[in-house]
């Protein structure tokens, strides 16, 4: 055979004449045979001899000398030089002889073996190769499960299974718990446990690798969330391909009202194509799905620039072809240097926030994929993550007032420290994601034409967005209006009663008692937690495009209540006051008592509590003014009611009311008209003093021109 060229092969005879035959024909012919075929053994591996013990290694290697002078004569194979020793020589000694003295030389030398075991060493050096020749009995490693019994080892496992979502503990806990459970499934005393030492290796050996010993709950937590690997890395090659949006508590006080110090909450959104903090918010402790709207609200409007803001944080200014997407988009004329991403698909994870109905329906309604993370995995959304722990080295840590990351590394008094207000850190922190982190270069974002330099989050926009281009989505103050929380209720005769808040108003009168023009017959009212003083009604509107009107309905009681007041301040108020009457009355008790909160915190009277969230809301209030102004310009407001008509109302009938007409001392001589129904002898007040729950108190207030009860 002289060469085999695809599916022939080319012979030569004795004499030099060359053929060629098809392979298939040669194999199928009764007269071929394989002469002389070389013994072709497996390759060793190589890695699993070098992690044997030195020992077991060189005796294998030792067997694979012996087995090739019992087979070919040499040691070293048929290639090896030098002349085969007589008891080994093939041409002179059968092969069952050559294992006769192979078996009589390896017993003289101190290690007795038989011809049998030469034949079976042969056998397996030609099966296996050398990994064949070792001694799988030595070899074997030590299992740190040893001998122990099956069902403790299942009992062990469950009990650790068991324990990733409990606070830490010692062994002997761990041991008490295995043992109860061996006792309710086999009986008392049924299955032993072994030795206090020997129960320590088996626990480690069993949570040490996957951590369910080790580590924090915290960390077990995770690891327990975490998806099987492989893993499968995402590539992001458009901005707002994917964004990712989480809170997290700020690491600084903040000074809000009547002195209250506690630590903000901040919310981003963060552009994993191009790293850029699309919108922040922060609030006071206790964000809640309507801040998560105003995210993705904020990610789709320019960031004006503020007053007293350099001219170098202006777009204008900045690497983003400005010029350009001006002749596209006319709000970013006076735009901070902020990239607008409008969102495709969002990471979140499963806070309540971010898995409310309002929120899915909020991002239904602009097109927005919702992604949730595994529960407790904050890998999942490691970019935010890593962008949250950033914002605390680059900003937070600069801030008077840093708590550091945890109570360890907190100074003295840190809260004394404390001297911005939470309008003032917000202005700060979005003045430093305009300079300090839009402009700053990350090492993970790499131009495609320049791999070898680092971008910052607007270099990479402006990269990204000539190839992908820009759409730019208007939103208006009823867009902001659909990203609020819902509920589907009745009208009644009464209004809309909302957590015994009672919301009503003349444009509610044609549509009470009857059945909205959707399936269910209920109509849709949106609502702000911020901002419980009114409500808005969707309206059926044939005038109008869309076929329908937000109509904005007042809370019966806002009158009384003056001082902003949000959903949680209401549900303080809730607990802590005792129904004692009708629903109605039982409503205008809360309002009182909601009042006396509210002024008695303004004057820095009770408790820390009181003050701590007469202060929150004030906040809240003033931060969701802000958004909405930096969004659209204005807050929609309900109308006024009517108050000369109602004031009319209220006086047809006072036969035995006793009026007294004082003057409060107010700036500008403002007076307080009392009127005590069926209570002749009640004292007169001043103005300023809380009315009191029985007789109820008509006060008529001239310059606000509004009733409060």
């Amino acid at each position: 055979m002289a060469a085999i060229t695809g599916g022939q092969v080319r012979l030569v005879a004795e004499d030099g004449e060359v053929a060629a035959l098809l392979l298939s024909l040669l194999f199928a012919d009764a007269g071929f045979e394989v002469l002389d075929a070389p013994r072709v053994s497996r390759v060793p591996p190589l890695g699993l001899l070098e992690s044997l013990p030195d020992a077991v290694r060189e005796r294998a290697l030792a067997w694979e000398r012996h087995v090739r002078e019992v087979e070919t004569g040499r040691p070293g194979g048929c290639s090896a030089a030098g002349p085969s020793r007589a008891e080994y020589d093939p041409q002179a000694r059968t092969l069952a002889q050559r294992e006769e003295a192979k078996a009589a030389e390896l017993s003289a030398a101190g290690m007795p073996t038989s011809a049998v075991t030469v034949r079976r060493m042969r056998a397996r050096y030609r099966r296996e190769g050398v990994w064949g020749l070792v001694d799988h009995r030595a070899s074997r490693p030590r299992t740190a499960l040893g001998r122990a019994d099956e069902r403790v080892v299942a009992a062990v496992q469950e009990v650790l299974e068991a324990g990733r979502e409990r606070s830490s503990g010692t062994l002997g806990r761990l041991r008490v718990y295995t043992e109860r459970l061996l006792a309710e499934r086999y009986g008392e005393g049924v299955v032993p446990l072994p030795s206090s030492a020997t129960f320590n290796r088996l626990v480690h050996a069993l949570a040490d690798g996957r951590r369910l010993l080790l580590g924090s709950a915290r960390e077990r937590r995770w690891r327990s969330a975490r998806p099987a690997p492989p893993f499968v890395p995402t590539t992001v090659m458009m901005p707002g391909e994917l964004v990712m949006m989480d809170s997290t508590l700020l690491d600084a006080f903040v000074v809000l009202d009547d002195g209250v110090v506690e630590r903000p909450e901040l919310t981003i959104a963060l552009d994993v194509a191009t790293r850029t903090i699309c919108a922040a918010v922060l609030r006071p402790k206790g964000t809640r799905s309507v801040d998560a709207a105003q995210l993705l609200a904020q990610m789709m409007v320019p960031t004006p620039m503020r007053p007293g803001w350099p001219e170098a944080l202006a777009m204008e200014a900045s690497v983003i072809p400005y010029e350009r997407l001006l002749s596209v988009d006319a709000r970013l004329e006076g735009a901070a240097a902020r990239p607008v991403i409008t969102p495709q698909t969002v990471v979140v994870d499963q806070g309540k926030v971010f898995v409310s109905s309002s929120f899915i329906a909020a991002c239904e309604s602009l097109g927005i994929s919702v992604q949730p993370a595994p529960p407790g995995n904050g890998p999942a959304k490691g970019h935010v993550e890593r962008t949250f722990s950033s914002i605390k080295t680059l900003f937070v840590q600069h801030v008077a007032g840093c708590t550091g990351a945890h109570t360890g590394e907190r100074g003295r008094d840190a809260e004394s420290e404390a001297v911005w207000t939470l309008p003032q850190l917000a202005e700060m922190l979005q003045e430093w994601i305009i300079c300090g982190w839009q402009e700053r270069q990350h090492d993970g974002l790499r131009h495609p034409m320049m791999p070898r330099r680092a971008l910052s989050p607007n270099e990479m926009w402006a990269a990204l967005v000539a190839v992908c281009g820009y759409i730019p989505v208007p939103l208006s103050g009823e867009d902001y209006i659909e990203l609020m929380p819902v509920k589907r209720q009745k009208i009644n005769d009464y209004g809309i009663r909302i957590d015994y808040r009672t919301y009503d108003h003349k444009v509610l009168n044609p549509y009470r008692g009857e059945r909205s023009p959707v399936a269910d017959g209920l109509w849709e009212i949106h609502y702000d937690p911020h901002d419980p003083g009114q409500i808005w009604v969707r309206m059926p509107d044939t005038s109008r495009p869309q076929g329908y009107r937000w109509d904005a309905v007042p809370w019966i009681h806002r009158t009384l209540v003056t001082a902003p007041f949000t959903d949680f301040t209401w549900q303080h108020i809730r607990t802590t006051v005792a129904r004692r009457g009708s629903r109605a009355q039982h409503e205008h008790d809360l309002a009182l008592a909601l009042r006396d909160l509210l002024e008695r915190a303004a004057a820095g009277h009770g408790t820390r509590r009181e003050k701590t969230i007469a202060a929150r809301a004030r906040a809240t209030a003033d931060t969701g003014r802000e958004v909405w102004g930096i969004l659209y310009g204005r807050q929609p407001e309900a109308e006024a009611p009517e108050f000369e008509a109602e004031a009319e109302d209220a006086f047809d009938d006072t036969e035995d009311v006793e009026a007294a007409l004082v003057d409060d001392g107010a700036p500008g001589g403002r007076l307080a008209l009392h009127a005590t129904l069926n209570s002749p002898t009640a004292p007169v007040r001043d103005a300023g003093t809380p009315a009191p729950r029985r007789p109820s108190v008509t006060v008529y207030d001239p310059v606000e021109e509004s009733l409060r009860w």
